[in-house]
């Protein structure tokens, strides 16, 4: 890469907040990464994020624990803000199966998730790791004068 290249290229904004924390592959795990992605928005200052970004966490950790977690190993929800940008992550050991968007039958309980995420989120998508996946949504953060 020449220098005129690479100063072309942003900078990746810095980092404000970040949380991780691993969850172990159950149900109950769902529901307390989403009431903790909540509340750590809320307490960095986006109250009005709280309810997206739980949403968007419950349905990412869930697609992890149906379609992405092996016995004896953890998923991981990682939540990043930046200056402009809400990062939600979660990863898990299974990166052979990738999401995907589909169209779900009325009588169907499942297949609604990413439609939620890309509802939600202004960019999503996947990210592979040494083991497994990450399974990214992005929001955009607004700021006073665009709220």
């Amino acid at each position: 890469m020449t220098s005129a290249q690479e100063a072309a290229q942003p900078s990746p904004e810095p980092v404000l907040q970040e949380d991780r924390l691993n969850y172990t592959p159950t149900a109950g795990s769902v529901s307390l990464a989403r009431r903790r992605a909540a509340r750590l928005v809320t307490q960095w200052g986006h109250p009005e994020l709280a309810w997206s970004t739980a949403l968007v966490v419950s349905e990412l950790a869930t697609n992890a624990l149906l379609h992405g977690s092996l016995r004896d190993r953890l998923f991981q929800v990682r939540t990043t803000l930046r200056p402009k940008t809400l990062r939600i992550e979660v990863s898990d050991p299974r990166g052979e199966r990738l999401p995907s968007l589909r169209v779900a039958e009325d009588d169907e309980c499942f297949g609604r998730g990413l439609h939620i995420v890309t509802q939600l989120a202004d960019r999503w998508g996947t990210q592979p790791r040494s083991v497994g996946k990450t399974v990214y949504a992005e929001i955009d953060v607004r700021t006073d004068a665009a709220r």
